[in-house]
């Protein structure tokens, strides 16, 4: 295993202990996960005194950028409607998709959102647009760009995690109550412009 190899992997690790520290409830798990932090985070410290150019996303000091995003839309054979997922914690449906994840292609990243929160193994089939959520989000909000992919389900659904308790395909001119983290004229959006073969950016 090389040096950039090692980086990777201790950077993946710690990004894991982040977002565990992010959305778990349970002290037990955030005990876990501040030590795999803290480890993390010597280990990152140790390494970084052989000589490596890549930068600690999680470090105070770089530049800001905007966060990343992805979502997926999925029509059914007769493009009349399309696959949403419910929100288990807060309600309300939206497109498959989440933040990206270090390392992972746009791609690669909706097809795990796709899996994991939809049980739906896909193809991608074309890249819908970037845009910008500022517009669609409150003024205070950080600054995100969602990356919008048109996905082919192969199979059939299966199982799926936790974050979501119900899978559907909805006309796309009848959707329903749209998820509060989302926005229902921004998910209209998404879906006419992967409907009508457009190409978003903004």
């Amino acid at each position: 295993m090389d040096s950039k190899q090692i980086y990777d992997y201790i950077i993946k690790i710690q990004s894991i202990a982040k977002i565990g520290l992010l959305y778990s409830k349970d002290p037990y798990a955030i005990t876990n996960y501040q030590q795999i932090n803290e480890l993390s985070l010597k280990m990152l410290e140790d390494f970084m005194e052989v000589e490596f150019d890549r930068p600690n996303y999680f470090s105070r000091d770089i530049y800001p950028t905007p966060n990343v995003s992805v979502r997926t839309v999925i029509f059914n054979k007769e493009r009349n409607k399309v696959l949403l997922v419910r929100e288990a914690f807060i309600g309300g449906y939206s497109l498959p998709g989440g933040w990206a994840d270090l390392y992972d292609s746009p791609a690669q990243t909706a097809i795990n959102e796709c899996n994991q929160e939809a049980g739906a193994d896909i193809d991608i089939v074309r890249l819908v647009g970037i845009v910008s959520r500022l517009p669609f989000k409150q003024p205070t909000a950080i600054s995100e760009y969602v990356i919008i992919f048109e996905g082919k389900i192969k199979g059939h659904l299966h199982e799926h995690e936790y974050e979501t308790d119900d899978v559907q395909f909805f006309p796309i001119d009848h959707l329903p109550e749209i998820s509060k983290k989302s926005n229902s004229e921004e998910i209209k959006h998404f879906i006419l412009a992967a409907y009508h073969n457009e190409t978003i950016f903004d």
